[in-house]
């Protein structure tokens, strides 16, 4: 046993001179790399090694096999001066393994350097290094790479599109995901065709973004191209179409994928889907269906089960699930399951169950946690636990603008107009800036984007004289601005005009120029929808008999003749 000394660390790893090892080196190397490569067996490294105490010599398929299993810095160091001792460290296979091992290392000056040192990078090693930098946040410089490459294929592509993505640069991934189309009917590159990677990775794109057009046309490419929609392409169409209000083609491609095929992601994926559109009695009854199928919940699974259980008030049967998923399907709660929990008595006035929530849990409280505790609190008037929860997110995160405005919000709700202009120009003083209102529609396969009291869109004049137009015949019928959560220091008509200009009243103003009578209209929320709007927008799809479907921060609502299905509990 010797010690290999690197700058960080000096790692023990069995070492034997080559010409030690006598006894068909090329047939025992070979069964050592099926070893290392069935990882269901041990770890890769134990395997390496048990290879090293045999004097068996690494070859060029070993490394590959071994190095993107390790995710401890010191031992990748050690690994990489394996690749040297053997002369392995120049072969285009482990250049391509190192990038990837110091990417999950978390290492990327490592990858970066190794890449550097490549005389001639290929295809392999370019989507390695910007598989790293996708990695690491760095989506710029990722595309950089990519454009620099001479020689892309599916797997590059589908790499900048899944980097996008998780990036959340959604709409950058659908343009590139189109050049890629646009490439292959050129001829100039027409085996570069889209795989189940790619479409899924577009498919998160149109979710994120509730581009439902978009979504539907890529499931219509997927049938022309003939490929069969598994479990995976399947769990990727429920999640769209789910996010972006479709929940009806949901439930018709989770009911096409094979009964034997269902796997728990499927089945979560769907009642994640009826969780979100407040159709919890279709969310319970699937979970039922799962069970007597054999399949087993998981946390994901339970995630919807609870979220269903806190968009219907359903305190009892959130009990009820919370403690049968500990003791019945041995899973452990993450914070997210505490967070719907919180939640849940929050938003039913039991605001001492949910302090004792966040006092039990076995992690320290996040943003999510005081965020769902300050939403119970205020919606109930319990001002001293608002304080605290607002506290405690500013501790969190003091650059967070949302508990800032909820601050303001409580002041204004109790007349103090001037701690509000405090709070006001300590945000300025800081820099921190608040979140605005922005809202996103789907019109003949463009996304238009909405900002509150937006002046930028081309047509911005008659969607102005539109929503005039809509507020008019409102009011005619009643409607009556509810100002109570305007936070500046207006008067009631200066009030009521930052109402009108939500970004979600533009929205439905524009959609009303650009569609016939009768479309359903789909709009995306970045922030939760105001109780002003709200009633604004059951009163449009009455009087103007549309169907409006706004997907905000926290569920769906479907307006339809005046009524929303959230009941008017959200």
């Amino acid at each position: 046993m010797r010690g290999f000394i690197t700058k960080k660390a000096t790692i023990l790893i069995p070492w034997t001179h080559p010409t030690l090892n006598l006894r068909h080196p090329t047939l025992e190397s070979f069964v050592w790399n099926n070893l290392i490569r069935s990882t269901t067996l041990q770890p890769p490294l134990s395997i390496y090694l048990r290879m090293r105490r045999h004097a068996v010599v690494p070859d060029l398929h070993t490394f590959p096999f071994l190095l993107p299993s390790l995710t401890h810095l010191p031992l990748a160091h050690s690994l990489h001066a394996h690749t040297f001792l053997f002369g392995l460290h120049t072969r285009p296979f482990t250049q391509t393994s190192l990038i990837a091992m110091y990417s999950s290392c978390g290492c990327l000056n490592s990858a970066r350097q190794v890449f550097d040192e490549i005389t001639l990078p290929d295809t392999p090693s370019y989507t390695a290094v910007i598989h790293a930098y996708c990695k690491g946040g760095m989506v710029d410089i990722a595309r950089r790479m990519f454009d620099q490459m001479t020689d892309k294929n599916v797997l590059s592509y589908s790499c900048m599109i899944n980097g996008y993505v998780k990036c959340g640069e959604h709409a950058a991934a659908l343009g590139l995901f189109r050049n890629l189309l646009a490439l292959e009917g050129s001829g100039a590159g027409s085996e570069i065709k889209p795989n189940e990677f790619t479409f899924s990775a577009v498919l998160s794109a149109c979710a994120k973004l509730g581009a439902l057009q978009h979504g539907k046309w890529v499931h219509a490419y997927i049938g022309r191209c003939g490929m069969r929609i598994d479990v995976v392409l399947g769990t990727a169409l429920i999640d769209m179409y789910g996010k972006c209000g479709d929940v009806e083609r949901a439930r018709c491609v989770f009911d096409e994928i094979g009964h034997d095929e269902k796997d728990v992601m499927a089945w979560s994926a769907m009642i994640c889907a009826f969780a979100m559109h407040g159709r919890t009695e279709e969310c319970l009854e699937m979970f039922g269906r799962m069970v007597d199928d054999g399949v087993s919940p998981n946390a994901v699974t339970f995630v919807g089960i609870l979220c269903a259980c806190v968009h219907g008030g359903l305190v009892r049967e959130g009990d009820e699930f919370f403690k049968r998923m500990v003791t019945e399907y041995s899973v452990r709660p993450l914070i997210q399951h505490y967070g719907c929990m919180v939640d849940l008595y929050g938003r039913a006035g039991r605001i001492d169950d949910a302090w004792n929530v966040v006092k039990s849990m076995p992690m320290e409280p996040d943003v999510m946690i005081w965020g769902a505790l300050l939403s119970g609190a205020r919606m109930h008037g319990d001002i001293e636990t608002c304080e605290v929860s607002i506290k405690k997110l500013l501790e969190l995160d003091p650059s967070n603008s949302g508990a800032y405005v909820l601050l303001s919000n409580v002041n204004a709700k109790l007349g103090r107009w001037r701690e509000v202009r405090h709070l006001r120009e300590l945000m300025e003083a800081r820099g921190i800036k608040k979140v605005p209102g922005c809202s996103l529609v789907e019109i003949d396969g463009v996304l238009h984007e909405f900002f509150v009291g937006d002046d930028s869109h081309p047509e911005t004049q008659d969607i102005y004289r539109m929503l005039d137009e809509i507020m008019k015949r409102l009011k005619r019928q009643g409607y009556v601005g509810d100002t109570s959560e305007v936070l500046l220091d207006l008067d009631e008509e200066g009030k009521e005009s930052a109402l009108s200009l939500h970004s979600e009243k533009l929205a439905i103003a524009y959609c009303f120029l650009k569609t016939r009578p009768g479309t359903t209209i789909r709009i995306v929320k970045n922030l939760r929808i105001c109780k002003d709007c709200h009633v604004a927008i059951k009163m449009m799809s009455r009087e103007f008999n549309r169907e409006i479907i706004v997907r905000d921060c926290n569920r769906f609502h479907h307006f339809k003749n005046g009524v929303c299905s959230c009941k008017d509990y959200w």
